[in-house]
């Protein structure tokens, strides 16, 4: 990525967020890594144009990212059975607007289809709504129910 990837990038976040025709307070901050272009002179005199603070992860800690990071790995380890075809950050996009249909698509699959982990496997979806504590209680049921089918139809094979 060259610097003017990253200013030209800024840029547009900035306009995107309204920041750049406000006044405001407490400006963003750019988080990164140690890239070359974003230890460039150039992106140091952009910021700090734009009155911008820029802080860089340490080398080899990856942590410092951990902001960015999970968005970005999930995005690229996205399943192609699920309507992904290959790896959404690696394939081309003539136009914006393909780009943000397939971006739409993927917020829309991790929100409503995907099940998380760390909410006991619902979707974010069914906790922002509330749904998620009759969906569990839903598996729990059919759990107990398999559970029991499973030691009856052992009793019967060992009888």
């Amino acid at each position: 990525m060259r610097t003017q990837d990253v200013t030209d990038t800024l840029d547009l976040a900035l306009a995107a967020s309204g920041c750049d025709q406000v006044h405001v307070v407490h400006k963003p901050r750019l988080l990164s890594d140690n890239g070359s272009s974003y230890v460039s002179g150039e992106l140091a005199e952009c910021l700090q144009d734009k009155d911008m603070k820029h802080s860089r992860g340490a080398p080899y800690h990856p942590q410092t990212q951990s902001k960015i990071e999970p968005s970005r790995q999930i995005a690229l380890q996205s399943p192609a059975g699920n309507g992904w075809h290959h790896r959404m950050l690696l394939e081309n996009y003539f136009l914006p607007s393909d780009l943000e249909a397939r971006i739409e698509a993927f917020v829309d699959h991790y929100n409503h289809q995907r099940y998380h982990e760390s909410l006991n496997n619902v979707t974010p979806a069914d906790v922002y709504f509330g749904r998620d504590k009759a969906i569990l209680q839903q598996h729990e049921r059919i759990k107990r129910k398999t559970l029991e089918t499973r030691r009856l139809h052992h009793r019967q094979r060992a009888a």
